[in-house]
């Protein structure tokens, strides 16, 4: 098992196995993200495309969700917030 620092939950953790998105956020994503933080995003995710009624055919759409998954890891005082979803 591969562990590092995550950067969202700030402690050394089990590493994702391969970087679940392409390009460079992907690369960025696998060198910083955790297997739990990342498990969390889809969580986020799932809660956002329902939230938002997303088509992910839509270019516009996968823009959004790919503008948030950076906010989540990399700026999350800028994360938009999910209506009538109130955090336990």
């Amino acid at each position: 098992m591969t562990t590092l620092f995550c950067i969202k939950l700030n402690k050394e953790l089990e590493a994702l196995d391969r970087a679940p998105y392409p390009g460079e956020l992907g690369k960025q994503i696998l060198e910083n993200v955790s297997r739990e933080a990342w498990q969390m995003w889809l969580d986020h995710q799932t809660m956002l495309i329902n939230e938002n009624n997303l088509n992910l055919f839509e270019a516009s759409s996968q823009s959004y969700l790919k503008e948030q998954m950076e906010k989540y890891f990399f700026d999350s005082g800028n994360l938009d917030s999910i209506e009538g979803y109130i955090p336990k």
